[in-house]
């Protein structure tokens, strides 16, 4: 999988939003695959890369990551792996064969599990970009001391990075708190996938670290997970045409 380029901006508008296209992830966080395929055909030609949560794929199943891909669409698929690791092994192997480009284990599932993963995708000639969870979009320090992590949000993102990186990941969710941060654990060739995204103005709704499109990728955020702002909206794919537009003032 291409890994979007730091610090090299393109040089007109037009390359601008072309990369900033290349570098936005839609939520398709929505109960039914009809609904996904709607606002996918609402989206075409805004976007290429959209996201498969535990929501859609509990309710479709595998074939809707396949279908996606199918169609030419770069599927991300969230299902944030926390298991055994023989069993993480296994489920890494059973879904990359679907055709998502991305995919995600949880880093509280500890070092030996981030390594099993890891292994089984060592194995794959083209294999997706395997991502580290760090601290949920929805989780503040109270939320982390509540279930005994008496950290810092950004404390405990930069311990599970450091993590990821010992078993040879070097792809991450993180808020956009902690973007800078884990951009200087993991070098420019590092992937940081961010959501918690909101524009100016829109509602933050049960998210608790979030920033806007242009604040993130200026921290050096890879790609921008984008979801109610963009599948709530009246018109999805104006709403996905406004965040290009931001997006592009920062690259």
């Amino acid at each position: 999988m291409a890994t979007p380029t730091l610090g090299q901006a393109p040089h007109s508008d037009t390359h601008r939003i072309e990369e900033a296209r290349s570098r936005l992830i839609v939520a398709l966080d929505v109960a039914t695959a009809d609904a996904a395929f709607e606002l996918v055909n609402r989206l075409e030609g805004s976007c290429r890369w959209f996201k498969v949560g535990l929501e859609l794929f509990t309710a479709a199943g595998p074939s809707i990551v396949e279908q996606l891909a199918e169609q030419g669409h770069s599927v991300f698929l969230d299902l944030k792996f926390h298991d055994i690791p023989n069993t993480v092994a296994g489920a890494v192997r059973s879904c990359a064969g679907l055709g998502a480009r991305m995919m995600t284990l949880h880093g509280l599932g500890g070092p030996a599990m981030l390594a099993a993963g890891r292994a089984e995708m060592a194995k794959l000639a083209d294999p997706p970009q395997l991502l580290v969870v760090t601290v949920l979009t929805s989780m503040d320090a109270a939320q982390l001391n509540a279930i005994g992590l008496a950290v810092s949000p950004a404390e405990e993102a930069e311990s599970l990075a450091r993590l990821g990186v010992e078993a040879g990941i070097r792809g991450f969710v993180c808020s956009p708190q902690e973007v800078a941060a884990l951009r200087s654990i993991t070098g420019s060739s590092g992937v940081l996938v961010v959501p918690g995204i909101r524009p100016a103005g829109a509602e933050i709704g049960d998210q608790k670290r979030v920033a806007t499109p242009a604040e993130t990728l200026g921290q050096g955020a890879s790609y921008l997970v984008v979801g109610r702002p963009i599948t709530q909206a009246a018109d999805p794919a104006a709403a996905a045409n406004q965040i290009l537009a931001e997006m592009a003032t920062a690259l």
